[in-house]
């Protein structure tokens, strides 16, 4: 005899509970989880499918990713509750229990839920897409890809960076992908006994030769300002966006170059230090 709760049973009366149990519960058991690996496997087609719809009407890469992102947490978390209901959970007490879990939990992830409402107005208005190279809260990089919560950014060294996307749609942000043209601005300081007119003419002919400068909008080759120790002279050449960098360096040393052959200083600031000696 088996003392249970209170009430004496026997071996054989438990056994046959456990059997009834089981038979009662097993086909719920199975059932559960054929649903939950089938349930996966549609999961995964309609995403596919959802994919290629939104691929054929061309869909922006960036909307197609958060799409596709969403999709699949409200997918999943269907597949849960049909999960839960087919092993006989009563979806009325559970759905309240989501609702005061998900009232919680909203109010423990409200930077969460920023983020997440800041990725959507960040696909609605479009500052910036997958591909374009951004400046903001303090990070410069191409847009890799845009999450439900962050954005995904490839810096020129090949650093990822994540930056959460309620900053993101709040703050400040350089994009500098969106015209194809971009203005290149340099200062050369020549010393105040050079002659301005031949370091002109000697920049001029620097972008003249330079095929990557476009001639509209034209260059400039301007006084810029009379330093203490130099003048300076403002350099601004336009080129298309992929060509900035490039042209940015290569100007600098040919320049350089070409100043140092035609007699042209470059002048640094210098400190005349007088000794005086007492009596």
């Amino acid at each position: 005899l088996i003392s249970f709760g209170g009430a004496m049973i026997t071996s054989d009366d438990l056994v046959n509970q456990l059997m009834e149990q089981g038979k009662l519960y097993f086909p719920r058991i199975v059932s559960a989880i054929v649903t939950f690996f089938v349930g996966l496997f549609l999961i995964r087609i309609a995403l596919n499918l959802f994919r290629r719809y939104m691929e054929g009407h061309e869909v922006e890469v960036s909307l197609q990713l958060y799409a596709m992102n969403l999709a699949s947490m409200l997918l999943k978390v269907l597949l849960l509750i049909t999960v839960l209901s087919t092993l006989g959970v009563q979806m009325t007490s559970f759905v309240a229990i989501i609702g005061a879990a998900g009232l919680a939990i909203g109010l423990a992830l409200q930077g969460s839920l920023s983020n997440f409402a800041g990725g959507a107005l960040i696909l609605t208005f479009k500052p910036y897409k997958v591909g374009d190279v951004i400046e903001a809260q303090g990070h410069i990089g191409k847009v890799e890809e845009i999450q439900v919560f962050n954005t995904v950014l490839k810096t020129p060294d090949n650093k990822t960076i994540i930056i959460p996307n309620g900053p993101l749609s709040n703050g400040t942000i350089v994009n500098f992908s969106t015209e194809s043209q971009r203005r290149v601005d340099l200062t050369f300081g020549i010393g105040y006994d050079d002659d301005i007119k031949n370091a002109r003419a000697i920049i001029n002919s620097i972008i003249e030769a330079d095929e990557r400068i476009l001639k509209e909008p034209a260059p400039q080759v301007l006084l810029a300002e009379l330093a203490d120790s130099s003048v300076n002279m403002a350099v601004r050449v336009w080129c298309d966006g992929a060509d900035y960098w490039d042209i940015y360096f290569d100007m600098n040393e040919q320049v350089k170059n070409a100043f140092d052959e035609g007699g042209i200083s470059i002048p640094f600031p210098q400190r005349d230090i007088h000794l005086l000696k007492e009596g």
